[in-house]
């Protein structure tokens, strides 16, 4: 009975608030460099979202799933995400430490939940890289082939998944490609910019969100010239049931802005500037989603938009200059690139919070004195991504990278109402509006609608995929952390048994 427990003791905050000046103590390496402002996480964030999701899924979406209603779906989840956005920026100024929402859970529902949300989250970042990276390839080859007059072209057996999903009879079918080249080569190269230092990758993705985000603007108001209202109609040829699985899918346009709260430790006043870079990038990429999806579904009947490529062919089919294409594709490309990076930038961050837990081997903790990064946990996750986007179809990939997310959201919203209660006097940098009742409505709220969106909008085989990766990873946890838990094993650390190497004489601030 202690040992079951044992599996849902919460860790204390203050472990993470003294260990977190200096994550790397016991195993031989640096400690991250703070070097980044809101400004910078506001950056990152829409560096974060804006990308696949909008670049391509919203094609796939329009034309299968939903119709010209994409702009609903886009609306419902973004109205879960502003909720959750409320829940991480509340968690974020409280406990500004690297590990998203595997720290929260951590300190509120105990190891074993923290611990499968950390699993889960590989679905978030790892596998939402590699469906990025797919939508990557999608525009390398339109813009190359457009930018060259159509003398540049590729094999296709060279930039297709060699399986995919088929609906109808719920199964996988070989296709005859051999992997995704450009997919497998763009993960690789943003694997090697961000093993070089956070100020670095923080510099480039700017670079790339600026050049987006004029993109996507020249591609609202360019194509509101050549929109066509009558195409709005049929709204939802697919029913509410369509809108809410399209919900589902361009879900993962919004996944992003949580990936700023794995940079808690790289931020120069976390408490401050974690709720303005999460809700912040959040607001912006909302209205630029609502405003494309309005345009985009406006420019061709839904059953005419392209899967691949689709905003920047949808402009072109509908009577824009081919050169104007060119350009939508190179800022799709842009902020492709930025969503991988940012994406990547997140996963090695969740694995060295676990391994720092002892739930991972050492070596998952350790940072290059060097360029300051977690070096061999971003190679380690760049490769698993890599050979996920070289194989896997980007429909798949997405599916799962929702679902996943929204069990994360789910953990999150539980966790700011249990802290509310258990302690309420902790300082807080940001706290949810409206006292009290917003402290615990909001969250109820949110919980709410992402049991609705997954009961309605979630597919069987999707579930069953996340669940089966849940176990596995369940497996991994019994076979390693269960054994070497500093919270639950502290003496084989040779850590005090009530706080995990906080000093003598140590007050926990409140």
């Amino acid at each position: 009975m202690d040992t079951v427990k044992s599996l849902f003791k919460p860790k204390p905050i203050g472990d993470w608030l003294v260990s977190g000046a200096d994550l790397g103590h016991g195993h031989g390496s640096a400690d991250y460099k703070k070097s980044l402002s809101a400004l910078d996480l506001i950056f990152m964030g829409v560096g974060a979202i804006i990308g696949a999701g909008i670049f391509t899924l919203t094609g796939e979406a329009a034309k299968n799933i939903t119709g010209p209603a994409v702009t609903v779906s886009y609306v419902i989840a973004g109205v879960i995400c502003a909720f959750a956005a409320l829940n991480y920026a509340e968690l974020a100024s409280m406990i500004p430490i690297s590990g998203s929402a595997y720290t929260y859970t951590y300190a509120t529902l105990g190891e074993l939940l923290a611990w499968l949300i950390g699993w889960d989250l590989m679905l978030e970042y790892i596998v939402g890289a590699a469906s990025v990276a797919v939508g990557w390839a999608f525009y390398v080859e339109y813009f190359l082939h457009e930018a060259s007059g159509g003398t540049i072209t590729f094999d296709p057996k060279l930039v297709n998944a060699p399986v995919i999903w088929v609906e109808k009879t719920q199964s996988f079918e070989v296709t005859g490609n051999y992997f995704n080249l450009p997919a497998f080569i763009g993960v690789v190269a943003m694997t090697i910019i961000l093993s070089t230092g956070i100020r670095m990758s923080s510099v480039v993705v700017n670079v790339f969100v600026v050049i987006k985000v004029i993109v996507v603007l020249m591609f609202i108001f360019g194509g509101i010239k050549f929109a066509n209202p009558a195409n709005y109609e049929p709204f939802a040829p697919y029913g509410t049931t369509g809108i809410f699985r399209g919900a589902i899918i361009v879900f993962f346009a919004y996944i992003g802005f949580d990936a700023v709260s794995t940079t808690a430790q790289e931020a120069r006043n976390p408490q401050r500037d974690l709720p303005i870079g999460i809700i912040g990038s959040l607001l912006i990429c909302t209205l630029l989603y609502i405003g494309t999806c309005l345009v985009l579904t406006a420019l061709l009947p839904y059953n005419l938009i392209s899967e691949k490529a689709s905003v920047a062919s949808a402009f072109v089919t509908a009577g824009g200059p081919s050169w104007f294409g060119v350009i939508l594709a190179l800022g799709a490309l842009a902020g492709l690139t930025s969503v991988m990076m940012v994406t990547l930038l997140g996963q090695p961050r969740i694995f060295r919070a676990m391994a720092n837990d002892g739930l991972f081997p050492e070596i998952f903790a350790k940072i290059s004195p060097k360029t300051q990064v977690p070096v061999f946990t971003t190679v380690f996750s760049g490769t698993i991504c890599a050979i996920m986007a070289a194989v896997l179809p980007i429909d798949v990939l997405a599916n799962l990278t929702s679902v996943g997310t929204l069990f994360a959201f789910l953990c999150v919203s539980v966790a700011v109402p249990i802290l509310r209660y258990t302690q309420p006097d902790r300082e807080r940098g940001f706290k949810i509006p409206f006292g009290v009742v917003g402290g615990y409505v909001f969250p109820a709220i949110s919980i709410a609608l992402i049991i609705t969106v997954l009961v309605i909008g979630g597919t069987a085989a999707t579930v069953v995929r996340v669940l089966v990766w849940l176990a596995i990873g369940l497996v991994v946890y019994f076979s390693y952390g269960f054994w070497w838990s500093k919270l639950r094993h502290p003496e084989k650390w040779g850590l005090n048994d009530v706080a995990q190497g906080v000093p003598e004489g140590f007050v926990e601030k409140k």
